[in-house]
């Protein structure tokens, strides 16, 4: 795994959203709203969604790679990691049991913390959900939408029957007498295919100890999962799905199902597991950024399909 462009800076001013961004570019203890609100205005911002039980800091090195690839295209791109209710520095709120509650509460912390104008999202698993929930009831605010290996029903109910066990193994992980080493090592086994367990484990369990996550918000997170049904319209903002054929907790042509419905575009990676943005984080960042800057040479207006 090659090395990011170093550890993620986080704004005191923005709580337990962080930004991804080098030192040298603000100060650390600039309050957001000491940028002009043109300069706001004109500075394209990207939000990034964990999945189930895990929080921003899971994502690993793949914002560093990420807001590489967004600066070459945008130079003012900024990247915020958003813990979801129940998660991360937001641990101790009661995760919501539907999705579009979750999508709520989002909504009013990016308002809370000054995020203003439309924002583009990075959604993977629940993450996925819940963008597409944002982005279909509140298209105004969602200038684009990138879907990580999604489990939505309508389109993956073909495809739901062998998976569904290794979600309810990730809650009994949660249950178990393990120790906290071995339950993050089989978490780790069951959502990549490319990550050795040295580069990561000791850092998720810095988190654990950090942010213990209960069994009580893992289920909920799982039910609301469960219950959300998205809509077959797709969103009016633009949207792309990146999947994984080696994924063993969703199958990946619930993403090409998507993909056809609503016309996205679709890349699949061949050996990754779920966990796509850890086991590649360069393909990732860069299947992106390839993706932007096509919609720029076609002269593809932002916010638009086509």
């Amino acid at each position: 795994m090659a090395h990011g462009l170093g550890p993620p800076v986080s704004f005191a001013t923005l709580g337990h959203v962080s930004m991804t961004t080098p030192a040298a570019s603000l100060p650390v203890d600039l309050p957001r709203t000491a940028l002009p609100e043109a300069a706001r205005a004109l500075t394209p911002t990207w939000v990034l969604l964990r999945g189930l039980s895990r929080e921003s800091g899971h994502w690993g090195v793949f914002p560093d790679h990420l807001l590489r690839e967004l600066r070459g295209l945008q130079p003012a791109s900024r990247l915020l990691m958003q813990d979801l209710p129940g998660t991360g520095t937001m641990r101790r709120q009661a995760s919501p049991t539907q999705v579009s509650a979750i999508v709520e509460a989002c909504r009013a912390d990016l308002r809370q913390r000054g995020i203003q104008g439309p924002v583009s999202l990075v959604g993977m698993s629940l993450g996925a959900a819940v963008l597409t929930d944002w982005a279909n009831r509140y298209p105004d605010e969602i200038e684009a939408g990138v879907l990580i290996n999604p489990s939505l029903r309508p389109f993956s109910e073909l495809f739901r029957k062998p998976r569904p066990l290794n979600y309810l193994g990730l809650l009994l992980l949660s249950l178990s007498r393990f120790s906290a080493r071995m339950r993050e090592e089989r978490v780790l086994s069951l959502t990549t295919r490319l990550t050795p367990p040295h580069a990561v484990i000791d850092r998720w369990l810095e988190l654990q100890r950090q942010h213990p996550l209960g069994v009580r918000n893992t289920a909920r997170q799982l039910l609301a999962s469960i219950r959300y049904r998205a809509s077959r319209t797709r969103p009016a903002a633009p949207m792309l799905l990146l999947c994984s054929k080696a994924d063993g907790l969703v199958d990946w042509r619930c993403s090409q199902a998507i993909s056809r419905a609503w016309g996205a575009p679709l890349r699949l990676h061949t050996r990754a597991g779920h966990d796509l943005p850890l086991d590649d984080p360069q393909w990732v960042a860069r299947v992106v950024a390839e993706w932007l800057r096509d919609r720029s040479i076609q002269g593809v207006v932002p916010g638009e399909w086509h």
